[in-house]
């Protein structure tokens, strides 16, 4: 058993784990569905998102969200996601946290258990209480033109 036990914890990780694109997918994956429903309209603004900022085609991206919702689908908390999200530049987490707000406004609903995911978020990875209201701000009023 012993033996078991330490095979298990021996085996390297597989050399996502800790990429940052999978985390923030899994994290926006996270967002949409967080308020009970997804709409179409937060699918697309998760791809659109992802692909914007990572630079993706289409096949990567189509793999990178089955990869974010396995692991979203496996997480039983926030940590795993953000522990390596805090080691980007700032300007990096900033951004994590505009796509976030490009979700939640997608469907031009802003949903208190997605405003307190965001908010909740931001804190673990350093962005401050002002730059996330900023943020927040900023992209309302670009969804509601």
């Amino acid at each position: 058993m012993f033996e078991a036990l330490t095979k298990l914890f021996a085996q390297p990780e597989t050399p996502d784990a800790h990429d940052p694109k999978t985390a923030v997918a899994a994290l926006l994956v996270h967002l949409a569905a967080v308020d009970g429903t997804i709409a179409d309209s937060e699918r697309q603004a998760i791809r659109d998102a992802l692909r914007d900022h990572y630079d993706l085609d289409d096949a990567r991206l189509d793999q990178l969200m089955r990869e974010a919702a396995r692991r979203d689908a496996e997480a039983v908390d926030f940590y795993h996601f953000t522990s390596g999200l805090t080691r980007l530049d700032m300007p990096d987490r900033i951004e994590i946290i505009r796509m976030m707000w490009q979700v939640v406004f997608a469907d031009r609903d802003n949903h208190e258990l997605e405003d307190n995911m965001v908010w909740r978020i931001a804190e673990l990875i350093g962005v401050s209480s002002r730059d996330r209201t900023i943020l927040r701000n900023q992209v309302r009023r670009q969804t509601s033109a």
